[in-house]
């Protein structure tokens, strides 16, 4: 296959993956093992490719960035947001278990698939699986704020959720969950509201980045550890995507407003087995687990 078709179906699952909350873009760039080129040619986007810019050296800029691979990769992740966001809202509306489930699955064989690519399990890279892992799940006990549509509010939304979308386990769309706006956005991409999108789209520039300089140099400095903290992330998120949990709200009353349901936290519960719908749900893991099985294949 043609290694720019190649990247841009793994932007494709990136970019899916990155509009479900719970699942993280960068867990499927390490599954096919185009993480560290990914963060290497965010890295490149320097001052050194500003000045080839000014010089008016293009071809020098393209090739400084890895241009090909970034178009192929980011082009992937935008039509897939764009087209699936409204998919996707659809299936959480109608079939959250189901989808989470298969989700679920996904996560929960890429937590091994990431693993394995550490070197050698120390006790420095046990612990920082046992932190990222921590971490995760205490993530997940946040209850959710409320939703604000200012516009700096946005930006800063935007920085947090594309860092924590780069880091395999830490979904970017769940952080937004946690920071209130999931729904405004997601709303947002459907119908393409640029008061919202704008200044999301400049915190997630900016952030992304910023942010992909100091990743790569901990990646490069500090390889085992940086993994086995991503395999916790990946391992704790399974909390976030357990398919079958009670939303805990609560009404609040507001002054001269309507009263608002906010969402306070989760109630996580085990499905009685004896259940179709239960057994709908693991089926779909099993396939979750296999698509991921299937892509590392690919990849390799």
């Amino acid at each position: 296959m043609n290694e720019n078709i190649s990247n841009f179906i793994k932007g494709l699952a990136m970019g899916a993956a990155n509009v479900i909350p719970g699942v993280s873009g960068g867990t499927v760039a390490l599954v096919t093992g185009i993480y560290e080129r990914l963060i290497n040619a965010l890295k490149s986007c320097d001052f050194t490719a500003l000045k080839l810019l000014f010089a008016r050296d293009f071809k020098g800029a393209w090739q400084h960035v890895d241009g090909g691979f970034l178009a192929a990769i980011l082009g992937g992740v935008a039509v897939s947001i764009i087209s699936l966001a409204k998919v996707l809202e659809h299936l959480l509306g109608n079939f959250e278990v189901l989808t989470m489930a298969f989700f679920f699955g996904l996560i929960a064989v890429s937590v091994i698939s990431v693993g394995r690519t550490v070197k050698q399990w120390g006790a420095s890279a046990l612990l920082a699986l046992v932190g990222g892992t921590a971490l995760a799940v205490s993530v997940a006990m946040l209850a959710p704020a409320g939703e604000n549509a200012n516009a700096g509010y946005l930006f800063i939304c935007g920085v947090v959720a594309i860092c924590s979308m780069i880091l395999p386990g830490l979904s970017g769309s769940f952080v937004l969950i946690i920071m209130g706006n999931y729904a405004l956005v997601l709303g947002a991409i459907g119908r393409f509201d640029m008061a919202i999108l704008l200044p999301m789209a400049l915190g997630c520039g900016l952030g992304l980045l910023a942010f992909a300089h100091l990743l790569g140099w901990i990646y490069a400095k500090y390889h085992d550890q940086t993994v086995a903290l991503m395999t916790g992330f990946i391992l704790g998120s399974l909390a976030i995507v357990w398919p079958w949990k009670n939303t805990l709200t609560e009404v609040v009353t507001r002054e001269g407003k309507d009263d608002k349901v906010i969402i306070t936290g989760y109630e996580w519960f085990s499905p009685a087995l004896s259940d179709g719908s239960t057994l709908m749900a693991l089926g779909l893991m099993i396939v979750g687990g296999l698509v991921i099985w299937g892509m590392e294949k690919v990849s390799e």
